[in-house]
């Protein structure tokens, strides 16, 4: 039996059903890597942040989110280069999916009983994604912002519904302003910590 069309579980109905030691036989996400590209990256060097943003309440397949990142990713490592971006999925499928198993065989009319016990099996996962909510991101070299903005627009195309992409006024993957940034970083304040940063406190010990 294939898959159920994505259409049958676009909208977030019901309350999260999440694996537990209760909800069992949950098949695996077909998404495992949520970072790509130079993730060791330092924070100086990828100033430029873009962001793919959802614009409706909706459900993201593991499968489409797969098939968004793998586009992305190819048309970045083409366009930009493989040590040029650091893309982060934002979305992780955590809600199961159940599917009430109908039999189409020769017969089935004997060993079915309609809707009698119709509370499903689990068949796959999705992401519950809120309006304004961030699918994608990528940090980059301000020369890659096109390629950048080409690539989620592809991506863009592997979800339903309506999605924006918005060029950030963050430093990267950091909470500053570009400009407060430079400031901090003028000042002598922030200390890198991977993709980001933390900001040296003007609080002293008290004698």
């Amino acid at each position: 039996m294939g898959r159920r069309p994505a259409r049958c579980y676009r909208y977030c109905k019901n309350k999260p059903y999440p694996k537990s030691r209760y909800v069992r036989g949950v098949p695996d996400p077909k998404i495992k890597i949520f970072d790509l590209g130079r993730k060791k990256a330092d924070v100086d060097e990828f100033p430029l942040c873009v962001h793919l943003i959802s614009g409706e309440r909706e459900q993201l397949s593991s499968e489409s989110l797969e098939a968004a990142r793998i586009c992305a990713n190819k048309f970045l490592v083409k366009y930009a280069g493989k040590d040029a971006f650091h893309l982060r999925m934002r979305a992780h499928p955590y809600h199961v999916l159940r599917i009430n198993k109908m039999l189409s065989c020769a017969g089935a009319d004997r060993f079915q009983t309609g809707m009698r016990g119709a509370y499903g099996k689990p068949t796959g996962t999705v992401a519950r994604i809120k309006i304004g909510q961030v699918l994608m991101s990528i940090r980059a070299k301000e020369q890659h912002e096109k390629a950048c903005l080409d690539a989620l627009k592809r991506a863009c195309d592997k979800f339903p519904g309506h999605h924006r992409i918005a060029v950030s006024r963050k430093w990267g993957f950091t909470p500053y302003d570009r400009a407060e940034y430079e400031k901090l970083r003028a000042a002598g304040k922030i200390v890198p910590d991977g993709d980001h940063v933390k900001v040296v406190s003007t609080h002293v010990k008290l004698e």
